[in-house]
């Protein structure tokens, strides 16, 4: 089982292999589920926000400027 070490200001390093069977790269957001059943929690990649892609359909313009906020 790959372990870590939480640092002073709360940090930790995800293990290489952990990463990589999570799929996870650098930036990547990691969400905590508390598992009730087992009283543990479990670390998972976050799913994306509804509001993640904010901004996306809509890029502000000279023509457009006042219709995007």
């Amino acid at each position: 089982m790959p372990t870590t070490t939480l640092t002073s200001k709360g940090r930790v390093t995800i293990p290489v292999d952990v990463r990589k069977r999570l799929g996870l790269q650098a930036g990547d957001r990691i969400a905590f589920y508390l598992n009730a059943a087992s009283g543990r929690y479990e670390v998972v990649p976050a799913k994306p926000s509804v509001t993640d892609p904010k901004g996306i359909l809509c890029k502000p313009t000279e023509a457009i400027s006042g219709v995007c906020r």
